[in-house]
């Protein structure tokens, strides 16, 4: 049986590029791990998210657990086997869903009660409940049962959530079910505060995780606060364990986190991008909206190996997207999660070779020096 294990091949400043083994196969980092929130990546098949070069995708237990239930997955194989991924899968654990959007929630410290945003059915939370439906799920990664801080918080209203969080940590670590090939991650909360994201790294060093997640961040903060919590925070996290940036999605947003000695991400940008027409590139954002593009004959990125970029030009894309076609949705997702998994393995090449600064300097400045849409 494999273990679950990560092992660290070179770094390169901060920036690290290794492997993390689990039950369910391998994910090489940096990593960008596509969002398949209700057991689908949006708009995707799962042949055509792993094409992109996708090894692990997210799951969530919040929306899995209301339907089809986590019981039905559990029944029928687990979520592997009832979506059709068989690699990796990482589940988090419904606490940030359960705060924005379940209904007359009740936070206690036992866990939350709420009404399904769904039929408005009553559902009760807990550190060991969210254990036992990433459990039913087959999760090769479980994530602890955490309160998401809210952005702003004063440091009192910070550091009373983030000990929650870390009470609900212990409890999450007692009630996990040990496997060969899954883990279980830690979750570091804390707010901006830098005194409190070092306590919070500390209690969950002491609980031992396989792999710790900075939560608490892109709600709000902007890109500046982002990266000044990271330089606080990620020095105190263990360097044998693999580092996760929670919900942190936008290109100049990875690399930067990078930088700083993340290897984990996820986001919904670049599937829900695809479905309102926005396309990355290595030259800016493109809003396939825009009339300027109905006579181009283009591809979206000539560098890009994705169907969008090698058969249709950004005149047809635009056509589809104009005439409402589900086709334009469906090649505007492809393209931009192929987009996300590129600069992911330009970043673990260049660490490898020791270029990471000339790598995330180069991309910036491609970035900012390209024709970027208005939104």
């Amino acid at each position: 049986m494999t273990q679950f294990r990560f092992d660290l091949h070179a770094t390169d400043g901060a920036a690290r590029c290794g492997t993390l083994h689990t039950a369910h196969g391998p994910m090489d980092t940096p990593a960008f791990m596509p969002v398949g929130t209700a057991a689908t990546v949006k708009a995707m098949m799962p042949e055509s998210v792993a094409a992109t070069g996708a090894q692990t995708i997210l799951g969530n237990t919040y929306h899995l657990m209301l339907r089809p239930t986590a019981e039905r997955v559990g029944r029928l194989g687990g979520l592997h086997r009832f979506m059709n991924w068989p690699g990796p899968i990482l589940t988090d654990s419904g606490g940030f869903q359960v705060m924005s959007l379940a209904k007359l929630r009740k936070l206690t410290e036992d866990g939350v009660t709420f009404q399904s945003h769904v039929d408005g059915s009553r559902h009760v939370l807990t550190p060991e409940r969210s254990m036992e439906i990433q459990h039913l799920l087959d999760a090769d990664i479980t994530m602890c049962f955490d309160e998401c801080t809210p952005f702003p918080a004063t440091l009192q209203q910070a550091a009373q959530s983030m000990r929650l969080s870390m009470r609900w940590a212990q409890r999450s670590k007692d009630a996990f079910i040990e496997r060969p090939g899954y883990g279980l991650f830690g979750i570091v909360q804390g707010g901006v505060h830098p005194e409190l994201r070092a306590e919070s790294a500390a209690a969950l060093r002491h609980i031992g995780f396989d792999g710790y997640a900075v939560g608490g961040l892109a709600v709000g903060e902007g890109q500046e606060l982002m990266f000044s919590t990271l330089d606080v925070t990620v020095p105190h996290l263990p360097a044998d364990r693999p580092r996760y940036l929670m919900g942190v999605g936008r290109p100049s947003d990875m690399v930067g986190a990078v930088l700083r000695g993340i290897d984990m991400f996820d986001c919904v940008m670049p599937t829900r991008s695809g479905r309102t027409a926005q396309a990355f590139t290595r030259r800016g954002t493109v809003n396939l909206r825009n009339a300027r593009h109905q006579d181009d004959p283009r591809p979206l990125d000539e560098d890009c190996t994705c169907p969008a970029c090698r058969h249709y030009s950004r005149a047809y894309l635009q056509h589809l997207v104009r005439s409402q076609e589900i086709l334009g949705p469906m090649l505007l997702t492809w393209h931009n999660l192929q987009f996300y998994q590129d600069v992911m393995k330009g970043l673990r090449r260049a660490i490898a070779e020791g270029r990471a600064q000339a790598f995330a300097q180069a991309f910036l400045d491609q970035e900012a020096a390209g024709d970027i849409d208005p939104a």
